[in-house]
């Protein structure tokens, strides 16, 4: 039908937006000043989309075509504004957590709210602390990964061995797992926060796995049998892994306890190191000498050799020279 009076559709696109929005067609200057020209409709020719059929569009041959006649005028409602995120068409959904609920609770419940009700074709995406959320957990998992293997390699400098590091190594799961008790007790999460608090510990439950296994070896070295190593290095060491565990889980509890600014942060560590300790270190007096027992090597069994009279009879001349 445009084609047909003479029209094309930016010719009636342009005359829409001048008449509704406006648009500057020349300037004038008069006594210094200059002046801009607008050309828009009246205010009361455009405060009805009835009015639209009021406004013409001139076509090819000159005549004036009323925009009734190319124009159909249809009541909808969109919305104002089009968000889009990862350049789809969005809509943002933002909420508060109510008391007692974790950050990962509720995008959980969100994912399987979503997953029911929206069509196959929607996605759901996070921004904000959601999406810090998922990359610190995300990351958590290669920290936590790199930080054993730097401490495994380190005792396995320090040991010149590889199997006493794994059997120290033992307890760092089970102080994990009285790190997640403790959370979880106490209504904390796992963020950033806690998982300082995870690396930290990582450090602090292997020295008790250190002690044992250090004073069985050298034991072992002065004579005794494995089996007779381990029990007199477990009985002699209990007391100074006692005291330094709780003088730490000690030394730790104001900052679970704390309170005042910043103190859900503090929170987070000090329940962390708190609750790690303390079923760590249960463990570890246990776990330790049955593992030394099983898969320790017997050093006793190993050819006594004195380095100090090699290095002494290497430095000496032969009897050639």
């Amino acid at each position: 039908l445009i084609g047909v009076l003479g029209l094309d559709v930016a010719t009636v696109g342009r005359t829409i937006e001048t008449m509704l929005g406006g648009r500057e067609v020349t300037r004038f200057t008069q006594n210094g000043e200059q002046y801009d020209v607008i050309l828009q409709a009246d205010d009361a020719e455009r405060a009805s989309p009835d009015h639209l059929n009021r406004f013409f569009v001139r076509a090819t041959d000159g005549d004036l075509i009323p925009l009734s006649a190319v124009v159909d005028i249809e009541l909808t409602v969109t919305p104002r504004d089009r968000n889009h995120f990862n350049r789809s068409r969005s809509v943002t959904v933002t909420a508060n957590l109510a008391p007692g609920y974790a950050l990962g609770e509720a995008l959980a419940f969100m994912a399987e709210a979503a997953e029911r009700t929206l069509p196959p074709t929607a996605s759901i995406g996070y921004d904000g602390q959601s999406l810090e959320f998922f990359e610190s957990g995300a990351s958590l998992y290669l920290t936590f990964g790199l930080a054993l293997l730097f401490i495994f390699l380190i005792l396995s400098a320090q040991f010149e061995s590889f199997i006493d590091p794994a059997i120290i190594m033992f307890t760092v799961p089970l102080s994990a797992l009285g790190a997640l008790l403790a959370l979880q007790a106490t209504g904390n999460s796992l963020n950033i926060y806690s998982q300082i608090g995870m690396i930290t510990l990582v450090g602090l439950i292997t020295k008790n796995g250190i002690l044992i296994t250090e004073f069985a070896n050298q034991l072992q070295d002065a004579g005794k049998a494995k089996a007779q190593a381990i029990v007199e290095a477990s009985t002699l060491r209990l007391r100074p892994i006692l005291m330094t565990a709780f003088s730490m889980i000690l030394g730790t509890l104001p900052l679970a306890l704390a309170s005042g600014a910043g103190a859900e942060s503090r929170h987070q560590i000090g329940w962390v190191v708190v609750g790690g300790l303390l079923l760590g270190t249960v463990f570890s007096v246990y776990i330790v000498p049955v593992a030394y027992s099983f898969i320790a090597r017997d050093r006793a069994k190993r050819p006594n050799l004195d380095y100090d009279a090699i290095e002494a009879g290497a430095g000496r001349p032969s009897a050639a020279e």
